[in-house]
């Protein structure tokens, strides 16, 4: 008997793990990428947004397929392919990626909150530390979800600032599209390459690959009979193309967002002479007397949802990974007496970063850190991937397309590229 067709035919019902992975993708410590980019090199690096987003979709595509289609995470699918110790090593560099990456999102929150209210920021970070593990704890799965779908509204700050300023489109199409012409006077070629490896790094990275995997485990959990379901191809078929849409969505939002926020940084801070910006709430700051109390308040409050948003996909991501690693029960649909060891990589994860948080970890050291980790890691396990959606043995009838395989070697190669200039930049 063939199965009903699943009732996801409106539109923000198709939406989820892929829409929460873009939005979670522009967290607080990329928002200082995008915003260093803007104020140093004004126009110069649009055309880096439009290269990875094919870049994002095909891989973070083909992440969500691999959970869809093999009911498990991708640590779980990786240990299949890799002999033990690299994925134990890989599983590892990402805890430890995720955590640095926790302290300085939870820090700039703080940050952000100082800026608006003042009072001491130790309190704001221990605050948001608090509250990010209470409701992971508390909450239930889909109450987990909604909320994190709400926060991607955070993310249209973004747009208003852009809506509040004046932006010269036609000049800013022209630099991106010749930069080498409108190079900032004393900027190297050195330095503009390596904003153009932080670009790349910040907005493909490996977490965003194991959160969207496990969260379509989680939404195959929540259907007891998906693995009987999975002989359907009408069923498979409608699925698919769910997760092709949803991710579609997710990480055109998510480039869409970087592009403002380095088109606003441009025109504002650039065009005063602000070129050099360390961490998203110093960019909030720069913006005030530029463009305005406005633009200042919306731009800040835009790093506290997003961080809100950002912090439990790391920390969440982390626990997924190890829990699938040593065959813990996992996931945010289980309570915490259900499946202890994942929350409990959860509390440590957000606890560690938050504890760095309050002893004022140098925030650039961390995002530098965090970015040679997620380097380290991201090809070799971008490369295990595609070999898993190729895997007949894995993927059964549902391997990646032709065009598919395109896109994801093709994101593969200019991520090998791009961590090669940082590994030798860096050291």
């Amino acid at each position: 008997m063939a199965p009903t067709k699943p009732k996801t035919t409106d539109f923000a019902s198709r939406l989820g793990p892929g829409l929460i992975t873009g939005a979670a993708d522009d967290d607080p410590s990329g928002i200082a990428t995008y915003s260093q980019a803007g104020a140093q090199f004004r126009f110069a690096l649009v055309w880096t947004l439009f290269l990875t987003m094919p870049l994002m979709i095909g891989i973070q595509m083909l992440s969500a397929r691999i959970g869809f289609v093999t009911h498990e995470g991708l640590a779980a699918n990786i240990g299949k392919m890799c002999p033990r110790w690299l994925t134990l090593g890989l599983i590892g560099l990402l805890v430890v990626a995720n955590t640095i990456n926790i302290a300085a999102d939870i820090g700039a929150m703080a940050e952000a909150v100082k800026l608006l209210a003042g009072g001491p920021q130790p309190l704001y970070v221990l605050g948001f530390g608090a509250l990010c593990i209470a409701t992971q704890i508390y909450f239930s799965y889909e109450r987990t979800v909604r909320v994190l779908k709400y926060l991607t509204l955070a993310l249209f700050a973004y747009v208003a600032v852009i809506l509040a300023v004046s932006v010269p489109w036609k000049r800013a199409m022209w630099e991106s599209i010749q930069p080498w012409a409108f190079f900032p006077p004393g900027v190297s070629v050195k330095d503009y390459a390596a904003m153009v490896v932080a670009v790349l790094g910040t907005t493909i990275s490996p977490y965003l690959f194991f959160w969207q995997a496990s969260q379509e485990v989680e939404d195959n959990h929540r259907r007891p009979n998906a693995r009987d379901l999975r002989e359907h191809p009408e069923y498979v078929a409608e699925h698919l193309s769910r997760i092709k849409q949803d991710t579609f969505v997710g990480m055109t939002f998510s480039n869409v967002i970087a592009l403002c926020i380095v088109v606003a940084t441009a025109v504002t801070l650039n065009e005063h002479g602000i070129t050099n910006i360390q961490t998203s709430a110093q960019a909030a700051e720069a913006l005030r007397p530029v463009a305005g109390e406005f633009a200042f308040a919306v731009f800040a409050m835009g790093i506290i949802g997003t961080g809100l948003l950002a912090v439990p996909v790391l920390a969440g991501s982390a626990a997924y990974a190890v829990s699938e690693l040593f065959g813990w029960r996992a996931g945010l649909s289980h309570g915490f007496h259900q499946a202890r060891g994942f929350y409990l990589i959860i509390i440590a994860a957000t606890g560690i970063g938050t504890a760095m948080g309050i002893f004022e970890v140098d925030p650039i050291k961390a995002l530098v850190w965090s970015a040679v980790v997620n380097g380290v890691i991201s090809v070799p396990i971008m490369v295990v991937l595609m070999l898993i959606g190729q895997s007949k043995q894995l993927m059964g009838r549902y391997t990646i397309s032709a065009r598919h395989r395109f896109f994801g070697w093709s994101a593969t190669l200019v991520m090998a590229a791009a961590v090669a200039f940082m590994l030798a930049t860096t050291f």
